[in-house]
Formats: structure tokens, sequence, C-alpha cells
């Protein structure tokens, strides 16, 4: 089970703005595509929240874009848990081109775990925190990365 979760991703034509670089609300798609995978990687994919009747809402996003990526570049996008607290998480992201180890952009959200019913935050189930390791130092994400 990947504490740090990494997909490989090529940009594509539909990524590009008109100024000839990714559109940044690629990057907020990607956000949680990544996370979708990581959790789903964990035993926690949507059916199984579903099941539960709950599952998480953002908060908030915060992205510092740092560089630019453009058309056929292949890039990584890395997420991880980095912390709880009784009925939210942060998750973090780090967008990186590894042919020049360049960081393209890093990201949080603030996720909230609600009940499916009402939408009012709801106490994450014991297993759910056990599926996750917090990743608090940020030196083992680039260490990983960096290979």
């Amino acid at each position: 089970m990947p504490r740090i979760f990494t997909r490989d991703i090529t940009i594509s034509p539909e990524d590009i703005d008109v100024q000839g670089h990714v559109n940044n609300l690629r990057y907020v798609a990607w956000m949680q595509d990544v996370a979708v995978a990581h959790s789903a990687a964990q035993g926690w994919p949507m059916s199984r929240y579903v099941a539960e009747q709950a599952g998480w809402v953002v908060r908030s996003h915060t992205i510092t874009y740092k560089r630019p990526a453009f058309l056929g570049e292949n890039i990584v996008a890395a997420t991880w848990i980095a912390g709880f607290s009784p009925r939210s998480s942060p998750r973090r992201y780090l967008f990186w081109r590894p042919a020049d180890q360049v960081v393209l952009a890093e990201a949080e959200t603030m996720w909230v775990f609600v009940n499916l019913t009402t939408g009012r935050p709801t106490k994450l189930p014991e297993e759910l925190r056990t599926a996750f390791e917090i990743v608090e130092d940020e030196a083992a994400v680039m260490a990983l990365l960096k290979g």
C-alpha cells in the first residue's frame, strides 16, 4: 500500500490553454483523479464509500504554480495524506517533471468527511484512518520522486 501515491501523466492537447501550457483547471482535475486512485489503492474505492453512506467533499484547494508544463511532456502527480482530524483531512499534491526534475506545482486540498444522506460532516471511521499512513516529511516525497 503506497503511502505516497504517484501517477504518470502525458500532457495531451485537451490539457493545453490559449497560452500554450497546461490549463490551471487541469491541475484541479488531476488532484481529484489522483486522490480517488490513491483511496482505491488503499482499499477505499468509491463503491466502499457508497456502501458506508459517507464520503469526501472539498472544503478548499490551495495551489502554487511554479513552472509551466507543455504539450507532450511527461509529468508525475504525487499525493499523500498530511494528517487527520475527527472529520477532515488535508491531502497534499506535488506535480513534477522527471526530465529535468522541476517541480511544476504544489497543492493541498482540505477534504471533509460527510454523511452522504445529510451532507453533514461525520466522524472518520477508524478503518479509514488506518488505511493511510500520514506523511509529514515532504523530503520523503522528493526522495521518492528522484528515485
